[in-house]
């Protein structure tokens, strides 16, 4: 059970929202203002995997940039970086590599899913070394 109010609840979800629609400027302010930026739904999915797997690069990396955790896993063991390689997000791949994102990491990790599904690019993407 919880202690939040109604409003309080419905503030969360249209955070939520904002992450899911790729509204990276109101979200990001949302975070700047106090926001946890690891906020997490029902599912276990952060606002960075939902950003990820609906396609909006620019929200990822708004949220990259105010230390999202890249590993955080949903209850289904998937991360923002799986996310993204499922959905062929090049862009958001990119960024979270390069903000540490492992590609192995989860128990679903995004190098498996892109094995699995014959993502040729993106095993190609992730497997390419860094820096």
């Amino acid at each position: 059970m919880s202690d939040l109010t109604g409003p309080e609840l419905d503030f969360l979800h249209h955070a939520i929202d904002l992450a899911r629609e790729g509204r990276a400027d109101e979200l990001a302010a949302l975070v700047d203002a106090g926001l946890p930026v690891n906020l997490t739904n029902p599912a276990g999915d952060t606002l960075l995997i939902l950003a990820a797997y609906h396609e909006h690069p620019d929200t990822v990396d708004a949220l990259v940039q105010r230390g999202a955790d890249t590993e955080r896993q949903n209850d289904r063991g998937q991360t923002a970086l799986g996310a993204a390689t499922f959905r062929r997000q090049t862009r958001s791949v990119e960024l979270l590599l390069a903000a540490g994102a492992d590609p192995a990491g989860g128990a679903k990790s995004a190098l498996d899913l892109a094995r699995f599904f014959e993502l040729d690019d993106m095993v190609a993407l992730l497997e390419a070394p860094r820096p």
